[in-house]
């Protein structure tokens, strides 16, 4: 199925279709997605451009891919987070917590550009697949939110979903934000707003 180089964990060769995916997620969040072309990706990968076709059946199937990756690599985040959470109030904070590992990984790696699916989101045109799956990601963000109020506030549903709507309104500025400005800072502010949100439900 292609091209694979050694990793440095294991020494095994890495999988033609990882190394496509990994190009095009830095080029995708450094540059954009329509200004990263396909010979752009395969000459950092190191593949052959069928190599890439081998593994996607197009570029717009790529973005597909590296729009799920990044939710993914997302939900891992949160995962981990929750390792360490005890209540509920811990666990929607967890939500910005994440969101702040995000950005400073991001700023470990490379220039901070802010989210990197409503980033790719706000280049495609309406209708398109990749849209759908960058609001459904934000949906399940608030929906994380959600279940956690709900087990702040029994009984009050309503109370519950209003206040996961407006803390994802928060933190979703906050990520614009921080996204102009190239750090976390905002971020902070925004969980540290919502900490005080929270002791007075």
């Amino acid at each position: 199925m292609g091209e694979a180089e050694p990793t440095r964990a294991t020494g095994k060769r890495q999988p033609a279709r990882e190394r496509v995916l990994a190009a095009a997620a830095r080029r995708f969040y450094a540059d954009g997605v329509t200004a990263t072309g396909i010979d752009t990706i395969t000459a950092e990968a190191g593949v052959a451009k069928m190599s890439l076709y081998n593994n996607f059946s197009s570029k717009a199937d790529l973005v597909l891919a590296y729009l799920d990756a990044r939710h993914e690599e997302w939900l891992a985040r949160y995962r981990a987070r929750l390792q360490g959470v005890g209540t509920p109030r811990e666990g929607v904070l967890a939500v910005f917590d994440t969101y702040v590992d995000s950005a400073d990984a991001a700023v470990d790696d490379e220039a901070f550009r802010g989210c990197g699916l409503l980033n790719a989101a706000a280049e495609l045109p309406a209708g398109n697949e990749g849209r759908t799956l960058v609001r459904r990601h934000k949906e399940e963000v608030e929906r994380l939110m959600g279940a956690h109020l709900e087990a702040l506030l029994p009984g009050r549903p309503d109370a519950a979903r209003t206040t996961a709507e407006q803390l994802a309104f928060l933190l979703e500025g906050a990520m614009v934000r921080a996204g102009l400005e190239g750090g976390s800072d905002r971020l902070r502010h925004a969980r540290a707003m919502a900490a005080r949100l929270l002791e007075q439900l």
